[in-house]
């Protein structure tokens, strides 16, 4: 299975879905026009690697901003995590959050709240970086 990266924009985020390590990184702003467009790859690459996981999946979300719409699509993908750790397998997430934000910290409880997969909350300072 091929990995699926793309580049940050001023609208969407830096994607590196690796199968081979079984890590995704979702980071940046997620405020695309046309939300279905850009995540509808991403879960249908996921819905792929449901199939035929890692033991363990790691996903890293580094989000400074995301719109409504997109928030609906990460929770898409999140349900999708669910069914991996519904499979037997190991799943985390962790969710990056700048320092003194408590709202994005906040929704990413909401999150955890809402499916089965053990969250990381992880404070950083607005001068670290995942994308590579």
């Amino acid at each position: 299975m091929e990995n699926l990266i793309t580049s940050a924009t001023e609208t969407t985020p830096f994607l590196k879905l690796d199968a081979g390590l079984g890590e995704f990184v979702i980071e940046g702003k997620s405020i695309p026009s046309d939300a279905e467009g850009f995540y509808g790859p991403v879960l249908h690459w996921l819905s792929e690697y449901v199939d035929k996981p890692n033991l363990k999946t790691t996903l890293v979300l580094k989000l400074d901003y995301f719109n409504i719409s997109s928030s609906k699509r990460i929770l898409f993908i999140f349900y999708k995590l669910n069914e991996l750790i519904d499979a037997g397998h190991q799943v985390n997430v962790k969710w990056y959050f700048h320092e003194g934000e408590d709202d994005m910290h906040e929704v990413g409880q909401d999150f955890a709240f809402m499916v089965n997969i053990p969250f990381e909350f992880i404070e950083y300072s607005h001068y670290e970086s995942l994308a590579g």
